[in-house]
């Protein structure tokens, strides 16, 4: 079947499986990537059951890295999904669209790949500047459509098999040995001509990823802090040099709430504390990151009391699967749990100073806590009661 004459005619040479192939493994590698430390941080922050007890607290600055690199390869691969895109667009003006019911099915997970990849980027991109234009979850989706774009990539890669493996070399074999190719020079003329664009594509392919990670990077990786001039957050800049995603004033902290404030902690021997008492307690100080989701991490010297200590006096040794209340009013993670292997560890305080000043209201004064290899938004600020679970 002839196609219709108002579908356009592509002469760019490098829609072709070879570049799809090289731009598509850059690809997938970012992928790839960005979806384990994703699967990282989904269980650090909502493990199951059977997973709580075993969570690890070193290295004290694994959340850092791991989200870190969540983010960088999720901007990384922007630009390279955009070339990818652009390599293969000339496919949609297929003719005839359908060929068979396996044609069919192969582009339909073509296009639940696309439009899944392109919302979980956009939705990502948004969610470092914390801009939630949805009125959904964005967690939960975001963590369902990650499987959906590795399920449906996939499947893509088996139908694709065949086409990946004859372009993956630098060149497909059936070219470089045809005889066409080897006894007349002139054949291979227009082949050493794409190679040659096609490394021009590449390097501007690199130039362009190499760029959005040196000029966002810094909000996470410090050497490079004085060159994110494209990252959404200043790690430096906040109160007590250190950024805030909820204020005091945001989450419904009134100066009542904190004049009046106790420490209640629970267990077989429960006992109130003021704040004056809490710091008469042996005081210790430990250097940990905060590290947001938001891809934005930063070291400082927190010094406080041990969860440890405080749970010993309670008549608890060995520590305790903990429920973390906050005086937060307003917006999520107002209550948390912490497990035994944070509970048991001597870097996880009831944080009272930050970086040698008391904590600023921002930064969950009168007490907040600080633990090592856990996420930013875990790190509960206001504490006002640990209750024990088990």
């Amino acid at each position: 079947m002839p196609a219709p004459a108002l579908l356009p005619r592509f002469r760019g040479r490098l829609h072709d499986p070879r570049t799809a192939t090289v731009v598509g493994r850059l690809l997938g590698l970012a992928i790839l990537v960005c979806f384990l430390t994703g699967v990282i941080s989904h269980y650090l922050q909502e493990p199951p059951t059977w997973l709580s007890p075993h969570l690890p607290t070193r290295p004290a600055s694994g959340y850092r890295v791991t989200q870190g690199l969540h983010v960088i390869s999720g901007i990384a691969a922007v630009p390279l999904l955009l070339v990818k895109l652009w390599t293969v667009y000339p496919r949609l003006f297929e003719w005839p669209p359908v060929r068979s019911v396996a044609h069919a099915l192969e582009r339909l997970t073509i296009a639940v790949l696309v439009a899944a990849t392109l919302l979980e980027l956009f939705m990502g991109l948004l969610n470092t500047i914390q801009w939630y234009a949805w009125p959904f979850s964005f967690r939960e989706v975001h963590w369902a459509l990650a499987w959906v774009i590795i399920g449906s990539l996939l499947l893509h890669l088996a139908v694709k098999t065949p086409v990946i493996l004859a372009n993956w070399r630098r060149m497909p074999a059936e070219r470089t040995e045809s005889p066409e190719s080897s006894e007349f020079p002139e054949f291979r003329e227009p082949e050493l001509r794409d190679e040659v664009d096609r490394r021009s594509l590449l390097l501007g392919l690199g130039t362009a990823v190499g760029a959005v990670t040196l000029f966002t990077a810094g909000q996470s990786v410090t050497p490079l802090k004085d060159l994110a001039l494209l990252a959404p957050r200043d790690p430096d800049v906040g109160p007590q040099g250190l950024p805030v995603n909820r204020t005091a004033r945001a989450a419904g902290i009134t100066d009542d709430a904190i004049r009046d404030w106790r420490l209640r902690v629970e267990g077989p021997d429960p006992y109130e504390l003021t704040l004056d008492e809490l710091r008469a307690m042996p005081q210790h100080r430990v250097e940990l990151p905060i590290a947001c989701v938001e891809g934005w991490s930063k070291s400082a010297h927190w010094e406080g009391v041990r969860i440890k200590d405080l749970l010993a006096r309670a008549g608890l040794p060995d520590g305790a699967r903990l429920r973390i209340v906050s005086l937060q009013r307003r917006g999520g993670y107002g209550v948390t749990e912490m497990d035994h292997p944070y509970t048991r560890d001597d870097l996880t305080l009831l944080a009272l100073r930050l970086n040698g000043d008391t904590l600023a209201p921002d930064h969950g004064y009168p007490a907040r806590i600080i633990a090592p290899n856990r996420p930013g938004v875990l790190q509960t600020k206001w504490v006002t009661k640990l209750e024990v679970l088990t």
